[in-house]
């Protein structure tokens, strides 16, 4: 495939707001790719070269993509720069000056999808001395070659600004109805995307091996499995009840979230975003290697700081003082962690993800069995709410924030948030008893006393995991400090846009609009119905529209960056949670 194919469908999928048609569009667009393009088609659809995990970056800056296109067009760099101020948009940017080159430009090249996919993959390989330059230079040649269209694409994806609208939900759809003509392939698509986190080896397989190749993932060491999530009940009663009779109860860690691989004595982290953090845990690593029983295996658990001496559990916001790329083991011995490992999905080549929990947790202790630093997760085995709820009341006494029940007989499933998992999180009177996961979509330029900081509050969704939507929930405009004002500012303006996103549906309108890609905690005292908001927006029994919406919200801390917007507080649960607090109203009433 050419790129200014590519191109062109990048094009009508930016002009378009319904979901339905860029599946129709992404389908279309992948049903014309070969077998070796289809993998780097995705990746480049992403805004990716390789999937997190491999953690390959472009290294490209705002300054050199400017001094790229200014060598590529005959511009000042000044008049580039200006241009970008006024666009926010580098694609943009180089559209224009590419439209109004000041070099005699030669009829644009033909370039294929995967010459382009390759120059940036060389880019992004490119380091040490000198590498600046030819990072620049490469990028020159791409865009003084390529058309005005072209080049607005060649500007953005290695800048992580193509700003289509595609999640990875909608780029599955779009890979059934290529592969079989429907949507029917999604959840095997879905399944095998959860067991490898590289949507560009499950499209890979699909075009090869067909729909019946999907079947056949298998976890593998050092591909890190998307994390199982839990849903949420507030009493101990409703998790007995949901549980059906005998349920194994955790505490619940506040701290990193830890996927171990090791083969030997190789050993990788990652996080809950599958991204790599082996770096920053150098003595979980020796801990791993010296202590689990295991050549070969894959767990997961939560590392945090722990207090020996009085037996408390250190909270997230000191725990996160551990989250650095700099003198790493000096801050090791000032702050060790443990891990406490909670579940096992592989060991010594069997495959547990099928397994029941209980099987899972007994072999997961047999590797752990004398470790000092890597401990199972603290846990009881019960049939009563009441002894549920006095081991929830000991974790808060601990510092920890609640409970996880999880089902004895439930495999783990991937990626997915069931009633396998159910957590039960510390309560505040008057308030919700959970804090809520929101992504940011827009946000609001200051007025009086906060003209100054050009902020003024945030506009935040909820995920609607069926439509691939981020449907409003909240306007946060009070609890921030200066700090954090100029922080959201400074984060926000990067992921500026001048309309909607495709995925955000929303009848407010910002300041400005953001793409959907940072996460923020939440607390609010309680959710309302709202005729302003779109979350789980619909008919009401009055006959009017309404949505849901926070009650004196307000943030706990600044963006997560362990998150991924899809990993945000859900509009059914949101749902659920009103339902949940209506029926506490009605008891206490």
């Amino acid at each position: 495939m050419l790129f200014k194919e590519l191109a062109d469908y990048y094009d009508r999928l930016e002009t378009v707001s319904s979901r339905l048609k860029m599946v129709d569009i992404m389908a279309d667009l992948l049903s014309h790719v070969s077998k070796a393009e289809v993998a780097k088609v995705v990746y480049m659809t992403e805004g990716i070269l390789a999937p997190p995990f491999e953690a390959v970056e472009f290294g490209v800056a705002e300054k050199m993509m400017q001094e790229a296109i200014a060598v590529a067009t005959g511009h000042t760099k000044d008049e580039v720069a200006s241009s970008y101020k006024h666009t926010g948009d580098m694609g943009l940017t180089a559209q224009a000056m590419c439209a109004d080159s000041k070099l005699k430009r030669m009829s644009a090249r033909k370039f294929s999808v995967l010459e382009v996919y390759d120059s940036m993959a060389e880019i992004a390989r490119t380091s040490g001395p000198g590498s600046k330059d030819a990072k620049i230079t490469t990028l020159a040649n791409l865009i003084a070659a390529a058309s005005p269209q072209e080049s607005k694409y060649v500007a953005r994806y290695p800048m992580g600004q193509l700003r289509l609208g595609l999640g990875d939900a909608t780029i599955m759809e779009a890979l059934s109805k290529a592969a079989i003509g429907s949507r029917e392939l999604k959840d095997k698509l879905e399944r095998a995307y959860n067991i490898c986190s590289d949507l560009g080896a499950v499209a890979e397989r699909l075009f090869i091996g067909g729909a019946d190749a999907m079947d056949n993932f298998k976890v593998t060491l050092f591909k890190p499995i998307r994390p199982a999530l839990a849903e949420r009940l507030p009493t101990a009663e409703q998790i007995m009840e949901r549980m059906g009779g005998e349920c194994a109860v955790e505490q619940k860690y506040d701290g990193f979230r830890c996927q171990v691989h090791k083969d030997g004595n190789t050993v990788k982290i990652f996080s809950r975003r599958l991204e790599e953090t082996t770096s920053m845990f150098p003595d979980i690593i020796r801990a791993v290697q010296a202590e689990v029983k295991a050549k070969r295996a894959i767990f997961e658990g939560e590392a945090l700081a722990f207090n020996e001496a009085t037996s408390e559990f250190f909270p997230f916001q000191e725990t996160i003082r551990r989250k650095r790329k700099h003198s790493v083991e000096e801050k090791a011995e000032e702050m060790p962690l443990h891990l406490f490992a909670f579940d096992l999905m592989f060991l010594e080549g069997k495959d547990y993800l099928n397994e029941p929990y209980k099987e899972r947790r007994e072999m997961l202790e047999s590797v752990l069995r004398g470790s000092k630093t890597i401990l199972p997760s603290t846990r009881i085995i019960t049939k009563s709410p009441k002894e549920l709820e006095d081991f929830f009341e000991r974790s808060i006494e601990n510092g920890l924030e609640g409970v996880v029940a999880k089902d004895l007989k439930a495999p783990y499933v991937a990626g997915a948030r069931k009633f396998s998992w159910i957590k039960m999180k510390r309560s505040y009177r008057g308030e919700l008893s959970d804090t809520l996961d929101l992504v940011i979509v827009g946000y609001f330029l200051g007025r009086g006393s906060r003209a100054e900081f050009q902020f003024g509050g945030l506009l935040c969704a909820a995920y609607n995991k069926s439509r691939d939507m981020f449907e409003t929930v909240s306007k946060i405009g009070t609890g921030f400090s200066e700090a954090q004002m100029a922080s959201f500012r400074e984060l926000l303006s990067k992921s500026r846009v001048d309309s909607k996103p495709a995925r955000v549906d929303s009848l407010i309108k910002p300041d400005f609009w953001v793409e959907p890609e940072y996460v923020v905690t939440i607390r609010a005292d309680e959710i309302t119905k709202s005729p302003t908001h779109t979350c789980g927006r619909g008919r009401q029994p009055d006959g009017s529209e309404a949505g849901y919406a926070l009650r004196f919200p307000r943030i706990v801390d600044g963006a997560r960056s362990d998150k991924a917007p899809e990993d945000a507080t859900t509009t059914r649960e949101i749902i659920e949670m009103f339902e949940q607090q209506k029926r506490v109203g009605v008891e206490e009433a």
